[in-house]
């Protein structure tokens, strides 16, 4: 073959400078090799300068990550260790426990100040305020951070939900939730909305509860006393420090308070009535005002109050031994006759099956 001249370019440098070369094709293919063996190190470079750059963004994200859980964690243990109190009117403090899921949200409320602070949260607020001061929850919360927390909980419960919605369908793609994996988590966030207010009225219904149960007792030994020579105020501030400190207790407590500061009693009573708001211990507020107002013995007010709530109480019991015959039937029909019937109609089946097959 005849041999030429041929110009190539010199890679790697500032300038191209031509290269005297003779028109060879071994010598050509040779210099085609080292120019793409010289391309392809280099490609080489980048390519692990690029995954060893991806795998510190990674390692990176997975380290905030495992930081940002790290101190969720530890802000979740310190808002578990603390205990919530509640000042009574004098002085004592009694605990009063909040779910974990309110502490936890509690501070991030005042965000929302300036849109539950609207006219239209109103009746919300205040709703939320009767029911906070009935339940003996003032001074934990007002009815403004209620209002913030039904709209900060279906955040975090239903989020947690769907997360753990889509979890389960990815580990189990035939289960339930994999079939109904955007239709659960809509149950979470409507589940974290009803919670606060399912949970405020649990509270309020139990502590009129405790109040209702214990109402005639302390009315016995209020008529006791009275009827032995002590005065209304004496037998009250006595039977305060002897019995051990419950709902009633507190309420009895906080109107004291307020005598002794310097409101009438009918005033103070009305006060308790409207701020508890549980029947029986209002119509016993309204005849100890009434008695007040027309100059009636107190003693026989507390004696005939003290029997009507103990029929009452009677009758309550009365209803609810009627209704438990009612309320046993659903589990009777759907747990205990069909395992009768098994136990006793399996032996004769499988052998009434074995002798026609």
């Amino acid at each position: 073959m005849g041999q030429g001249r041929l110009e190539l370019p010199t890679y790697g440098l500032g300038n191209h400078r031509s290269v005297q070369l003779s028109y060879c094709p071994e010598k050509r293919a040779h210099i085609y090799y080292q120019i793409y063996a010289s391309r392809s190190s280099v490609n080489l470079i980048k390519l692990f300068l690029a995954i060893a750059i991806m795998n510190m963004l990674y390692t990176s994200i997975i380290a905030a990550w495992a930081l940002c859980a790290a101190l969720f964690a530890a802000y979740a243990v310190s808002i578990a260790r603390e205990i919530t109190y509640v000042t009574l009117a004098d002085g004592r403090k009694t605990e009063r426990r909040l779910p974990m899921v309110f502490r936890l949200l509690l501070p991030f409320v005042p965000n929302l100040h300036g849109f539950v602070s609207r006219p239209a949260f109103a009746a919300s607020r205040a709703a939320a305020d009767r029911m906070i001061l009935s339940s003996g929850l003032e001074g934990l919360m007002t009815g403004e951070e209620f209002v913030a927390l039904k709209f900060l909980t279906p955040m975090v419960l239903g989020l947690g939900w769907m997360a753990l919605v889509f979890a389960c369908s990815s580990l189990m793609p035939d289960s339930f939730f994999s079939e109904n994996k955007f239709v659960l988590p809509v149950f979470g966030f409507v589940g974290g909305y009803v919670y606060p207010l399912m949970w405020l009225r649990s509270t309020l219904k139990r502590r009129h509860l405790e109040i209702m149960r214990s109402l005639p007792f302390v009315l016995d030994l209020l008529t006791l006393s009275v009827e032995a020579g002590m005065d209304f105020m004496s037998a009250l501030q006595r039977n305060c420090a002897t019995r051990k400190l419950d709902a009633l207790n507190e309420e009895l407590i906080r109107m004291t308070h307020e005598i002794q500061v310097g409101k009438p009693r009918r005033v103070a009573l009305k006060n308790m009535a409207d701020r508890v708001r549980q029947q029986d211990l209002t119509s016993v507020a309204n005849a100890l005002v009434q008695a007040d107002e027309l100059g009636v013995s107190i003693g026989s007010i507390l004696r005939i109050q003290s029997d009507q709530l103990r029929s009452r109480r009677f009758d309550r019991a009365e209803k609810l031994a009627n209704e438990a015959p009612v309320k046993m039937l659903g589990p009777l029909l759907l747990f205990i006759f069909p395992a009768v019937f098994l136990i006793l109609l399996g032996p004769i089946v499988t052998q009434a099956a074995g002798n026609l097959f």
